[in-house]
């Protein structure tokens, strides 16, 4: 079971989407991630509706959690599509046999590693914006304390998230939206430098990624841009020229 007080934190975080320096990518991985960690999955993902458009963009707390994403995006099937479009749950206990229900989905999600899924929809008050997909690599249901947790923690994102998009004209989100998938750019590009360069898995660097990032107080897609265009470094192993927070400065 989570403290309390650092559950209290999510929920402030995810309602908490009238800042100025509103990053929605942030916003989107920080809940895939913690929505995982919160419910004890193996990953999680978030699919999001544009405001005058289908579903059309995926965050995940992983590699393979995202790749499932885009089979469901891709192919407009899938539990997370399901709960988007019948404002309601939608699972399978073992994704083996829910071929008859995702002929497209369930064996790709097999494919990536995954053995049991339960999706939510991301709304409130007959709104649906988005979904919500808890993956588990073995089968069997998900705990009604854990549903219970996922379910509390899509309705603070949907509350945040529909009230931004209240209060902003839509064509101002739409523009947040484009500028997010410009970031998923960004950021693929800087996993893939750091991938490469210290022989990790995506997973790895997208997890030091986001360690770095949170290390020197930076929004990772500006932390991903710095790191592409060499203003910043991370250092391989031995590498003794480093600068605050375990960074190497290529100035020295």
């Amino acid at each position: 079971m989570w403290p309390t007080p650092r559950i209290g934190r999510i929920l402030i975080e995810l309602v908490d989407t009238l800042a100025d320096d509103f990053d929605l990518i942030d916003y989107l991985d920080a809940l895939a991630c913690d929505a995982a960690e919160v419910t004890g999955v193996s990953a999680c993902l978030v699919l999001l509706a544009d405001p005058v458009g289908p579903l059309s963009m995926v965050a995940a707390s992983s590699e393979s959690a995202r790749a499932v994403g885009v089979v469901q995006l891709r192919d407009q099937q899938g539990p997370a599509v399901e709960a988007y479009l019948s404002r309601g749950p939608a699972w399978s206990e073992d994704l083996t046999v829910a071929a008859g229900c995702w002929p497209l989905f369930a064996p790709a999600a097999v494919a990536a590693g995954f053995a049991a899924v339960h999706a939510l929809p991301l709304g409130r008050r007959g709104q649906t914006i988005g979904a919500l997909g808890l993956l588990s690599t073995a089968p069997g249901p998900l705990g009604a304390v854990a549903v219970d947790w996922a379910e509390t923690l899509a309705d603070a994102a949907a509350i945040g998230l529909i009230h931004r998009r209240i209060l902003h004209h839509q064509e101002t989100l739409t523009q947040q939206l484009q500028l997010a998938l410009d970031s998923r750019v960004l950021i693929e590009q800087a996993k893939g430098v750091l991938a490469g360069r210290l022989q990790l898995s995506t997973d790895e660097a997208f997890t030091l990624l986001r360690q770095h990032a949170r290390a020197r107080n930076l929004k990772l897609t500006a932390f991903s841009r710095a790191l592409i265009c060499g203003e910043i470094t991370i250092p391989v192993p031995g590498d003794e020229r480093r600068g605050p927070g375990g960074l190497s400065d290529p100035g020295r």
